[in-house]
This record gives structure tokens, sequence and C-alpha cells, in this order.
């Protein structure tokens, strides 16, 4: 339980990164699969499928509520260091993914998918360094459409492994106006401003539903991609998870550098590594 918790955290705090993938958390910590079968399996094995998903929904809770607080002022003081954490947790969970196709070849149809996913992730995040114009949050059926379309969007890219969903925020112009949302409507929920806590539903709700939705579409198209094509799908999460950090430095920069952050950065990345093995065991 507490374990599912701290993964959960993890994953929700990977989601509030541009360039960092939540699907990739679940891959290096060894979830990926399980919690794919138990959101596609959600009716038909209820009681089983609540029991693993609630704990990660708290630690995800917890981490986009209470974590967002502290992650812009991280990575504001402290870019290269809270980045290489971050690439740390990617990157340790690579060997377990490596180990889904070690033994089994490379063929030309392992190498495209890798290139493409690669290609992808690092042309997101070279296209993703300026965000859209900023979106219109009035309160209108238009504006709850959009946000209803916004969070399928999203929801769906943060469940595929390497897709960062805050970048593609980031990209329709929807990241900061969001997490601005978020923190707003906590701040009213804390000093029970009802005018606030309306204004952040008529938010949050539309985007909400549009996660859900987006979330229960994608993870049963993922569960057809593996049971048919698995090797490929693997290779192509190998292309994502390696590309990752190349995302993450061009998406969030790595600030000034001397040798104190140097030293810093490489001890941090080497927790980011340590914790995503343990937590993938």
């Amino acid at each position: 339980m507490i374990k599912n918790v701290l993964k959960g955290i993890v994953i929700g705090v990977a989601n509030i990164i541009p360039g960092v993938s939540g699907g990739t958390m679940m891959v290096s910590m060894g979830i990926y699969d399980k919690l794919i079968y138990c959101i596609t399996h959600l009716f038909s094995e209820f009681k089983k499928s609540m029991k693993f998903l609630i704990p990660i929904f708290i630690g995800m809770a917890i981490a986009l509520v209470g974590l967002s607080f502290l992650i812009e002022p991280a990575f504001e003081h402290f870019p290269l260091q809270t980045s290489c954490l971050f690439i740390g947790l990617i990157v340790g969970g690579l060997p377990a993914v490596w180990g889904k196709v070690k033994g089994k070849g490379i063929k030309i149809s392992y190498i495209i998918p890798f290139l493409i996913f690669f290609a992808v992730v690092v042309g997101l995040a070279a296209i993703g360094e300026k965000e859209g114009s900023a979106a219109d949050l009035t309160f209108s059926l238009w504006s709850c459409v959009k946000l209803f379309v916004v969070g399928i969007i999203a929801s769906a890219t943060m469940v595929i492994p390497g897709v960062s969903g805050s970048m593609m925020l980031l990209l329709l112009g929807y990241y900061n106006p969001i997490v601005s949302a978020i923190k707003d409507f906590v701040t009213a929920l804390v000093s029970f401003d009802m005018q606030g806590i309306l204004a952040g539903c008529g938010i949050l709700v539309p985007a909400g539903i549009g996660i859900v939705v987006g979330i229960f579409a994608i993870a049963k198209l993922i569960e057809i991609i593996f049971e048919k094509f698995p090797l490929q799908a693997y290779w192509a999460i190998i292309g994502l998870i390696v590309a990752s950090p190349f995302a993450v430095l061009m998406m969030i920069g790595v600030g000034s550098v001397s040798v104190v952050s140097v030293v810093v950065s490489i001890v941090t990345f080497v927790i980011g590594f340590i914790v995503a093995m343990k937590l993938g065991d």
C-alpha cells in the first residue's frame, strides 16, 4: 500500500514536469503492464483493480497538489540538479525494459520504432520551448469543451511511456494556466473561499473528465499493441527512455554550471537511479 502510494507520488511529480514522462516512470517502477491491465479490466475485475489503482491515484494526487508548490522553485533555483534527479529516475528503469528484449535479437522492425519514438520525444522537446498563446479559462460552454479535449490529449500522452503529458499541455498553451488553477483551487479550498472553489471547479472538472476518458481510451489501445507486437513496443519504449534525458535538458535548461553544481547533479542522478531501481523491485 505505502509502496504503491510512493510510486504514485513519483508518477504524479513526473507528470508535472515538461519533458518528463509519467508513463516512463510507470515502466521504470515495473507497474506499467499491471496499471494498463487494471484500467482496461476495471469493471470486469473491479475489486482487484481498485485495490491496486487507489494507492497509485492517492500518491499522484498528493504529488499534483502538494509537490507542485515545490517543483517550480526547485527548477528555478536548481535546474541542473533537479533535472538530473529526474533523469536518474528515468534511466533507472532502462535495465528492466532491456531485460524484455535481451536475447531476442535485433531486427529492422525493432530499430524503426526505436528511432521513430526517439525522434518524436526529442522533436517535441525542440518545439516545446515556446508555449502557445495564453489559454482562455473564462467559464463558458466553449471553454469547457476545449478543456475537455485538452484533458483527453494530456491524459493520453501521460500514459504513453516517454511522452510527457505536461509537455503537450505546454505546446497547447494550457500548462501554466492549469497549474495555476490547481494552486488557486487548493488555496481557495483551505480558506473556504466558495467563489474561488467554484471558479476552480469550472476549470478542473471538465479537464478532469477529459483526463479520465483519455486514459481509458489510450489504455485499451496500448493493451492491444502489447498483445500483438510486444517486442516492437518495448523497443519503442527504449527509444522513448533514451530520448527522455535529452528532452528534459532541452525543456528545462541547465542554468549556470559550476564544479559544485555538477557534483551535486551527479549525486541527484545517482539518487534518482537508485530510487527507480528500488521502486521497480
